[in-house]
């Protein structure tokens, strides 16, 4: 029996994965990561590091980050406090959608997460105050494969919902893309 609906999105790859929870008067069970079933939908390496982040203030921005290959990753991207816009954008060179972005609202009410294949920039807007999420990642955190694109790019055009109240000056900073921009190879 699974325990996730595993929706494919616009973007080639990009999946939303909604959890079963199982409840009783005690609370809940949701199984968040199971390598067998998200196999189905594009998961095929081990889990190498598994995040948490917090975020205080509604509307703060995080993004939009990405790793360069050999060390780009598969993220599995799950909302465990608050409410969040979570974004992918493809960045694979060959893409048809290369460029375009998506993005879903997840929470702990709506039970859903994204998995964001290798080769996608990531990042979220905090919809509620004190907002946490867990990130499954593929490969290891790599400080020398890091980058990322501006989440205020024109040229990537995301529509935030909320006004962007807080970013980081890394963030914030990245470059606007240019035209020779060509993508990943991955």
């Amino acid at each position: 029996m699974s325990r996730f609906e595993i929706i494919p999105l616009p973007l080639e790859g990009l999946k939303k994965i909604t959890r079963q929870s199982f409840g009783d008067h005690r609370g809940f069970f949701s199984r968040i990561f199971c390598a067998d079933e998200l196999s189905a939908a594009g998961w095929h390496k081990p889990v190498s590091q598994i995040n948490h982040t917090r975020t205080q203030k509604q509307g703060s921005v995080r993004g939009m980050h990405f790793q360069f290959p050999p060390y780009a990753e598969a993220k599995l991207v799950t909302c465990i406090r608050g409410e969040v816009w979570d974004v992918a954008i493809d960045l694979r060179k060959n893409s048809s959608t290369f460029l375009q972005w998506h993005a879903e609202r997840l929470s702990l009410e709506n039970s859903t997460a994204l998995l964001i294949p290798e080769g996608f920039a990531h990042g979220f807007q905090t919809l509620t105050a004190d907002a946490e999420l867990l990130y499954c990642h593929s490969a290891p955190y790599t400080p020398s494969a890091e980058s990322g694109l501006n989440p205020r790019d024109p040229k990537l055009a995301i529509t935030w919902p909320l006004a962007i109240t807080e970013i980081s000056g890394k963030d914030g900073n990245h470059p606007m893309l240019n035209t020779k921009y060509q993508g990943l190879v991955i």
